[in-house]
């Protein structure tokens, strides 16, 4: 398929041109111009994805960033296009090609009215809390992270083996799943508050079978090897300190690969760091370092 098509809509915004007053030394050391686009993924489950990108013709790293989940379907029908947009544009910066899918049962394509006899499907639900089934959870939205690496790469699009998955809350969940996948193609991941079942029936510091969540990342932690980095924030009122040093025991503890730093509280909610501007100089140089030592 020619590039051409991959963009069912046209390009958002161009950000960023270059000045010629600038010195060579200063031009040297610019950010790249950037793009930001909406594109329509022909993978397996047709998805909608922001994509901001250096202007050019690449290829370039991929990151793949995903989103939270939301079990209300009104929530889900105003969702955001991008959660992220300021953390997605860091990334671009850097160089890569960030693609953040919407989900399934999001945005647009959130079409739930039973009364009218339309459904969206919406995948990566847990369960009953009683019986909740963390695993295929995350493993659902892992596998949507695979069909776009796969897609991006026959498109020439990316450079080979270069891949960062980066997550956050359910999308962070679904990157500790993708870790246990080791997957080539992935160099390295990052997860930014990540967990299922946080503050049930909208209770703060309230998780939906704790010790299931634990027992399903140490499953994962015994097949990962992927170089990965978990950043939490001490008041996250979704998966608090001492529910996410217990993940990541127990993700260690059964052979996975993982960096913890648990930060400083930020706002009233610790759990939307990654969605805040603000945020940036607190998580950048921890992002910026691991990155250095997986290139």
């Amino acid at each position: 398929m020619p590039r051409s098509q991959l963009m069912h809509l046209a390009i958002v915004a161009s950000l960023g041109t270059a000045t010629p007053a600038i010195s060579q030394a200063a031009e040297a050391t610019k950010p790249p111009a950037i793009q930001e686009e909406l594109w329509a993924l022909p993978v397996s489950l047709p998805t909608l994805a922001y994509v901001v990108r250096p202007v050019g013709e690449g290829p370039f790293p991929l990151v793949i960033m995903n989103h939270g989940v939301s079990l209300n379907v009104q929530e889900r029908a105003f969702f955001p296009l991008v959660e992220f947009r300021d953390a997605a544009m860091w990334f671009a910066r850097r160089g890569n090609i960030v693609v953040a899918p919407t989900g399934s049962g999001y945005g647009a394509a959130a079409l739930d009215a039973p009364e009218r006899g339309h459904y969206s499907a919406f995948f990566s639900k847990i369960g009953n809390c009683d019986n909740p089934n963390f695993r295929d959870a995350g493993l659902a939205v892992a596998l949507l992270d695979k069909w776009i690496i796969d897609y991006m790469s026959g498109q020439k699009l990316i450079t080979p083996n270069s891949a960062l998955v980066v997550g956050q809350s359910a999308g962070g969940w679904a990157a500790i799943a993708l870790s246990s996948q080791n997957l080539p193609s992935v160099k390295a991941i990052i997860a930014f508050a990540a967990g299922r079942g946080g503050r049930v029936g909208g209770k703060p510091n309230s998780n939906c079978a704790p010790d299931r969540l634990v027992e399903a990342t140490a499953d994962f932690g015994r097949t990962a090897r992927t170089p990965m980095l978990w950043i939490y924030i001490e008041n996250d009122t979704f998966f608090g300190p001492a529910l996410s040093k217990r993940m990541h025991q127990a993700f260690m503890g059964a052979g996975g690969n993982a960096e913890y730093h648990l930060l400083p509280p930020f706002g009233s909610e610790g759990h939307w760091l990654i969605d805040s501007a603000d945020g940036i100089p607190l998580w950048a140089p921890l992002v910026g370092q691991f990155l250095e030592r997986h290139p």
